[in-house]
């Protein structure tokens, strides 16, 4: 039986999506320095459409989110084979938010100070 042309093409619109994520992250690793936050964004964002594809795949909804837990936990409900990727993918979110964070300082600070927080080192 054919796939579902629909499921097909929204699956891979975000495996797509995932695969532009990479690319920024490998991208930002070759600044110098390193756009190291960027890399770390570009790289939940990566992870996040690879199960958002996942879950539309096997036609499994799910709510707008950035949430890595949320998006695995149901991804594991319908593959528990997928746990080694999932543990691997899932130290990403606690660095998204400080990072985050540190760019609202960004905006109200100057750019001296930070970037002097951002990158840990003083200027």
């Amino acid at each position: 039986m054919p796939h579902d042309p629909a499921r097909v093409a929204d699956t891979w619109a975000w495996l797509q999506k995932a695969d532009n994520d990479l690319r920024a992250a490998a991208h930002d690793q070759t600044a110098h320095p390193p756009l190291l936050g960027d890399v770390t964004f570009h790289s939940q964002q990566t992870a996040e459409k690879a199960f958002k594809a996942f879950l539309t795949w096997h036609d499994t909804p799910f709510r707008k989110t950035h949430n890595l837990e949320e998006l695995d936990e149901a991804s594991l409900a319908l593959d528990p084979s997928l746990k080694p990727v999932v543990d691997r993918a899932s130290p990403v979110v606690p660095q998204v938010v400080p990072t985050r964070a540190l760019l609202a300082v960004a905006r109200r600070r100057s750019p001296r100070v930070a970037r002097r927080k951002i990158n840990g080192r003083r200027w």
